[in-house]
């Protein structure tokens, strides 16, 4: 299975903020800034700064306007939302502070040391993110009030495709066109839960730090749905084919839906124009769809 290609956007850089949204950050912070690390990985336009302030603090800032990408800056809210409502304990670093002035969003969230897992995946750091997501979602069982439920809303790719076939469908993709969309409509018959999810587990969200610890972050995609939905879409980025024994007490079927599912959505998006300030994510969708195609094409999970 081929990897997707690296998670990197086109970033506005922190000294690209106006100056009353620097200015603002400052004061929320209680200190002036010194130094700014600015964070090129991830797929947003807006600015992802590592903050040294003048009274020895750091914070991370996340900020964006949706003159940039009214998107990103409604996922921003969404994050700051998710954020504050996440009980405490969990491997989450804190939301500090915000600052929303109507157009620009600004959050300021403890700034974490580390580094993310090794790509190809290694098993011990593999190993490392399980058991930490696991406990995670005992915690998180059941979910916090206010959250939506996994649903089936975004996850019609193939059938959206199957309507209107596009003439660059892979051979496989084509002849099981039917199959995949049948497997996709599914997926509501496994999405119920109680479990709060990230629902967006792939290595560029997580980090892991010198102490042995995991911190997961970017919760913009939060909703409720199955223990497991987690697991499995973290193993769509794993190439070693050991590791689907972490998915033993999750129904396959389940399972094939959810993976078809993703590469559906991702298969669809892919087509269309890129968004404003995101000039990189179309190719990413596209390997990353053409990853999970071929896993299904070997698995044998509910289609040919």
């Amino acid at each position: 299975m081929s990897s997707p290609p690296p998670v990197a956007g086109v970033r506005l850089v922190w000294t690209g903020l106006p100056d009353h949204i620097r200015s603002a950050v400052e004061a929320r912070a209680g200190a002036a800034v010194v130094d700014a690390r600015d964070q090129r990985g991830g797929f947003s336009p807006g600015v992802a700064a590592r903050l040294l302030l003048d009274d020895g603090g750091r914070v991370f800032v996340k900020a964006v306007a949706p003159s940039i990408n009214a998107d990103t800056a409604a996922l921003h809210r969404g994050e700051a939302r998710t954020l504050a409502a996440l009980p405490p304990g969990l491997p989450v670093p804190r939301l500090l502070w915000t600052y929303d002035d109507g157009d620009w969003i600004v959050l300021g969230i403890e700034d974490v040391e580390g580094q993310s897992p090794s790509l190809p995946w290694r098993r011990d750091e593999l190993d490392r993110v399980v058991a930490a997501v696991t406990a995670m979602a005992v915690t998180l069982t059941p979910a916090p009030d206010g959250f939506p439920g996994v649903g089936d809303d975004i996850f019609t790719g193939w059938r959206t495709l199957a309507a209107d076939p596009p003439a660059d469908l892979g051979p496989w993709e084509a002849r099981n066109l039917g199959r995949l969309a049948a497997l996709e409509a599914t997926w509501p018959s496994y999405a119920a839960g109680e479990t709060l999810l990230h629902f967006d587990l792939r290595s560029d969200n997580l980090i892991l730090d010198g102490d042995g610890g995991v911190h997961v972050v970017d919760w913009a995609h939060a909703c409720t749905g199955p223990a497991w939905a987690d697991l499995a879409i973290l193993l769509t980025e794993v190439e070693d084919p050991g590791a689907d024994e972490i998915l033993a007490g999750a129904p396959p079927e389940g399972v094939a839906a959810l993976w078809c599912a993703f590469a559906g959505l991702l298969s669809e998006r892919c087509r269309r124009p890129a968004p404003p300030g995101l000039p990189t994510i179309r190719a990413f969708q596209r390997a990353y769809a053409r990853s999970l195609i071929d896993r299904l094409a070997r698995s044998g999970l509910g289609v040919g």
